[in-house]
């Protein structure tokens, strides 16, 4: 336990409760806040919206990638190989790619750099591994332990968002007071099952096996297929969750932080899921996402499909980066918009990975960049005055 330096006190005009019922001449609540919203915080109020910058210079700053344009920009993303998936984003705990499958995969796959994340952004097909069979579908996360053997046959093209916990492996969040079947009970996890589609493709034909360590590649070969396992049992074993099946908590008093959307966590850095809920109903209670400079974690959201209502101009299979050190915050539009309550309903699924390690940008997410996306902030009234 971290002894932080505590000593609550308050200046000025200001609101008794973050994210309620802010005084009239400082509706931009700004949290400062350190530990991804479980340390110490300050909410600070202000006259203007801390996002209303007019220029930006230098390498620090909001960005946006569109990740549907990968393959008009050449990237090998259209391979039957989950490792030569295009690294979006990266650092020494995790690996960020978009691996577009489109071909039933002509080897095995193991990583023994770490566990991987699965999220399925577009398509369905089967998983075939260590531990049997699993159908999977559009919405679907599938976490695959270190080592495990796999390989996928798609019914239809796949875009698969691929999140390698590197050295390292996913686990359930600690959900506190609300209790272990909250926001998802355990129960909903799938697993892969030694039924007839396992036990029918097996074979003994040739068959390999790539490995991916320390980001190097080797093949192994087999005279027959190594997924021949005819049972198991244990703990450890392939699981699939669905955003349908994710039930998120909610307060309609008050604007809950992302980390009350935690799916899966690593050592370092966590997974959220954003799903549609009500929006807060409480007049006083604030609507949209706060403005937050979270200092100690960068922050990448992955926008699978719906209304992203906090943001302009972001579609389905595009990716926002804020990296640690500036304040961000829903858009002006968003803003008006949850001030007047004009939406009492959000329509958005999205992934988010926040992690403690800055991440560095690969060069195929270069080569899909917004470079307008840093001014997208800009007022009505700014965007008529440049």
């Amino acid at each position: 336990m971290r002894n932080w330096i505590k000593f609550p006190t308050a200046q000025g005009s200001h609101s008794r409760q973050a994210h309620a019922d802010f005084p009239e001449e400082g509706i931009y609540e700004r949290e400062m806040g350190r530990s991804g919203f479980f340390g110490p915080a300050s909410h600070m109020h202000h006259k203007h919206a801390p996002t209303g910058w007019v220029e930006w210079e230098g390498d620090l700053r909001p960005r946006a990638f569109d990740l549907n344009k990968l393959d008009a920009n050449n990237h090998p993303a259209d391979a039957a190989s989950p490792f030569s998936a295009p690294v979006i984003l990266s650092n020494a705990h995790c690996q960020y790619r978009m691996w577009h499958c489109t071909q039933v995969m002509p080897r095995l796959a193991r990583n023994a750099d770490g566990d991987d994340l699965l999220f399925i952004h577009e398509g369905q097909g089967d998983l075939f591994c260590d531990f049997g069979h699993l159908q999977v579908v559009k919405g679907d996360y599938i976490v695959i332990p270190r080592s495990t053997m796999w390989r996928l046959v798609p019914e239809s093209a796949m875009q698969i968002l691929m999140i390698e916990a590197t050295n390292d492996a996913y686990q359930l969040p600690e959900k506190g007071m609300v209790g272990g079947h909250a926001i998802f009970d355990p129960a909903v996890l799938d697993t892969p099952q030694i039924n007839p589609a396992f036990l029918q493709q097996q074979d003994e034909a040739s068959w390999q096996v790539e490995v991916k360590r320390h980001n190097r590649l080797s093949r192994i070969t087999y005279p027959y297929n190594p997924l021949d396992a005819i049972g198991w049992h244990g703990d450890l074993t392939v699981v699939r969750l669905n955003w349908r099946d994710i039930r998120p908590l909610m307060s309609h008093r008050y604007h809950l932080p992302p980390s009350a959307h935690t799916t899966f966590v690593a050592a370092r850095f966590v997974i959220c899921t954003f799903v549609p809920r009500p929006i807060e109903s409480d007049p006083g209670a604030l609507k949209v996402p706060f403005y937050h400079n979270n200092d100690d974690y960068d922050e990448v959201l992955f926008y699978h499909e719906g209304d992203f209502f906090s943001r302009d101009n972001i579609e389905k299979g595009m990716v926002t980066f804020h990296p640690a050190g500036f304040t961000h915050g829903p858009h002006p539009k968003a803003f008006e918009a949850g001030r007047q309550h004009k939406k009492t309903f959000t329509d958005e699924v999205a992934v988010m990975l926040d992690t403690r390690d800055a991440l560095d940008i690969g060069e195929a997410a270069s080569a899909v960049e917004n470079p307008d996306y840093v001014y997208s902030w800009r007022s009505d009234e700014d965007k008529q005055g440049t």
